[in-house]
């Protein structure tokens, strides 16, 4: 069975995808999800292959459920890597939802552990995330080339990082 965040991204691409129309919270959505603030990502993948990925590093709205609906929408219509979710393909998809606890800065890749934290690259005014866990990056090293890549930050320049947990939801 999947869990209330997980429904909650669902019902707002499906809804979006079919109505065009943005779902405000439902009534069903439990207390955590109103109550909370954080920066959430949604991920959508079909089959094996990522379908979309878009999220917050922090919190952006007035609570996780308005993070989740707006990041639902974003992922299935807005990732610039993919097209856009079209209707024939919403019974295919797999949904998870990530809640970021706050990044705290790091000093050295030592400090990660790519199966525990996600990892945010910065320098200047570009900034890269990659969540933690994901299949195929195995190393920190790894992790925050992805994450470089992302920013558009090459390696030899001075770049700052942080780590942060996240509690994953399928």
């Amino acid at each position: 069975m999947e869990s209330d965040y997980v429904k909650l991204a669902r019902e707002t691409l499906e809804t979006y995808v079919q109505d065009r129309k943005k779902l405000n919270v439902p009534d069903w959505v439990p207390p955590e999800l109103k109550d909370k603030r954080a920066g959430v990502f949604v991920s959508l993948k079909a089959g094996d292959a990522l379908r979309g990925c878009i999220g917050t590093i922090g919190p952006t709205r007035i609570n996780v459920a308005e993070e989740i609906i707006n990041n639902s929408i974003s992922a299935g219509t807005c990732d610039p890597r993919f097209p856009e979710v079209k209707q024939y393909e919403l019974k295919d998809l797999i949904y998870s939802v990530d809640v970021l606890g706050a990044p705290e800065r790091i000093d050295s890749i030592n400090e990660l552990d790519v199966k525990k934290y996600g990892v945010i690259v910065t320098s200047g005014f570009r900034r890269g995330l990659l969540l933690p866990d994901l299949e195929g990056v195995d190393t920190p090293e790894q992790q925050v080339e992805i994450a470089l890549n992302k920013a558009g930050i090459i390696a030899s320049e001075p770049y700052e990082m942080q780590r942060f947990e996240v509690i994953r939801h399928t």
